[in-house]
């Protein structure tokens, strides 16, 4: 197992170089064309995802804004924000928090870019719409082969790999809170997630959307809520806490062999891997939203990468930084963070943090599994393989539950970087696209309109499969109120 872990260590350690060079490099240039729209434009992300969707064609009220974003934020937060973090800092040191919050900043715009173009580029699904990077590169590219490896790569990332990082990392959480770590332990935790995986996602993106509305908020905040306390019980040490990471940041102190290479690279892979900005995950659930203009679910999902990073991945920073315990000392993921909080508020928080984490990686699986959805969909153009594709996932999620945390963790890694360097490329030339209309979209907001898009409203944009007049028609308030 250690020679399996290292050679896919030693695969990401050189194949991730070129992943954040591409990643920083075109979030920087993505800033700096939009003039940080994703700072901006911050008042019309807060009002475009509380808005009401438009209806289907079908007469039917489309999926909202909030609940597209809340399918995007089950997958976001999640274990990566509680155990991805408490790795991040393990081996990197307190300044990789510094570095993934840089990656949440810049990758803002990034988010930005691939949501309206997934929401351009969508198409009609049975009861809502479906899209993301598979789509776009067939519409907006007209390159269906790149639609079609980007759509294996994110199946197999998504529906395999990162559903068995999420159910590993329960077992980590709840073998914390029993005092020991079983194999009895691990098949049963793994049976139990397996179960209740199946029952939501044999429902579809209705279920899982309807599940994801009402869970993730209720669970962020609550954890939200557990770290003001501590930060607050802690208030005299937060400047001493920040300093700590700007100087671990730049090398500037050495902890767990930190140094700036190891703060910088498990910064930006950790942010990334909860954020998802760039990855091309995100646009998936994005699309599923009916609006009325593309630029308004773009940017409900950079306020996902902020509500990700800044607040959630950031309590669980504070809460290790502030408990003070040893990094490196042989606790790792969410173990570590389970620890640091009960030396805050007592061991009643460990088995909080359990019960938490299992919801929160409970709700990362049933978004991970819509997005294997749809572009499996892309694929086949059926759905009649979706239910072997659900019980395939049912399958990893249990598998996932006894495997080893260092090769599942390496593994996404890897899946990870792959799926975004194909991804990033495709957004290279549609760039122009996305920012002719967020120039349409501005032109309205000025004349204090609402603004709505139609097909043929720019000119040159070919590809678009929806966006008539049928796809835009508003919410009859009275008919939604009866439903």
């Amino acid at each position: 197992m250690d020679t399996a872990v290292d050679f896919v260590t030693d695969i990401n350690d050189t194949f991730w170089y070129a992943v954040i060079a591409l990643l920083v490099g075109s979030g920087l240039y993505y800033t700096v064309r939009s003039r940080f729209i994703q700072i901006r434009l911050v008042p019309d992300m807060l009002r475009s995802v509380v808005e009401k969707p438009t209806t289907m064609p079908d007469g039917t009220k489309g999926i909202s804004p909030f609940r597209a974003f809340s399918v995007s934020a089950a997958s976001r937060v999640g274990t990566g924000n509680v155990a991805g973090v408490a790795i991040a800092i393990s081996l990197g040191g307190p300044g990789a928090v510094f570095w993934m919050w840089v990656m949440a900043s810049i990758g803002a715009a990034t988010a930005f870019l691939e949501s309206t173009l997934a929401q351009l580029y969508k198409v009609r699904d049975k009861d809502s719409f479906r899209g993301g990077p598979a789509y776009y590169m067939q519409y907006g590219l007209g390159k269906r082969w790149m639609g079609m490896i980007f759509a294996v790569i994110i199946t197999i990332t998504y529906g395999f790999v990162f559903n068995a990082v999420q159910t590993n990392s329960i077992v980590d959480a709840v073998s914390s809170s029993v005092g020991e770590k079983s194999t009895g332990l691990q098949v049963g935790v793994g049976l139990v997630v397996a179960v209740l995986v199946a029952v939501v996602i044999f429902g579809g993106i209705r279920r899982i959307s309807g599940v994801s509305q009402v869970l993730v908020p209720i669970l962020a905040i609550a954890y939200l809520v557990i770290g003001v306390i501590v930060v607050i019980l802690n208030i005299g040490e937060v400047p001493a806490m920040f300093r700590l990471i700007v100087e671990n940041a730049f090398g500037l102190e050495e902890i767990v062999g930190g140094g700036f290479a190891a703060a910088f690279m498990n910064g930006i892979r950790r942010g990334l891997f909860s954020n998802e900005a760039g990855m091309g995950s995100a646009p998936n659930a994005g699309a599923t939203a009916a609006v009325s203009h593309p630029v308004k679910q773009g940017l409900v999902q950079s306020l996902g990468v902020y509500f990700d990073t800044l607040l959630v991945c950031s309590i669980t920073a504070f809460i290790i930084l502030l408990s003070e315990p040893e990094f490196g000392s042989g606790l790792e993921g969410a173990a570590l963070t389970q620890n640091a909080l009960a030396l805050q508020l007592g061991d009643w928080t460990v088995h909080f943090l359990a019960v938490l984490i299992f919801f929160l990686a409970f709700t990362s699986v049933i978004g991970n599994y819509y997005y294997s959805e749809s572009n499996m969909e892309f694929l086949t153009g059926s759905r009649r393989i979706l239910p072997y594709l659900r019980a395939a996932v049912v399958v990893c999620v249990f598998l996932g539950a006894v495997g080893s945390l260092p090769l599942v963790w390496a593994l996404a890694d890897l899946a990870m970087g792959i799926m975004a360097t194909v991804n990033l490329i495709a957004l290279i030339p549609l760039s122009g696209i996305a920012y002719a209309l967020f120039h349409h979209y501005s032109a309205q907001r000025k004349q204090g309109r609402d603004p709505v898009f139609h097909a043929g409203d720019v000119p040159g944009v070919r590809g678009i499969q929806v966006w008539t007049d049928e796809d835009l028609a508003p919410v009859d308030r009275d008919a939604d109120r009866t439903r």
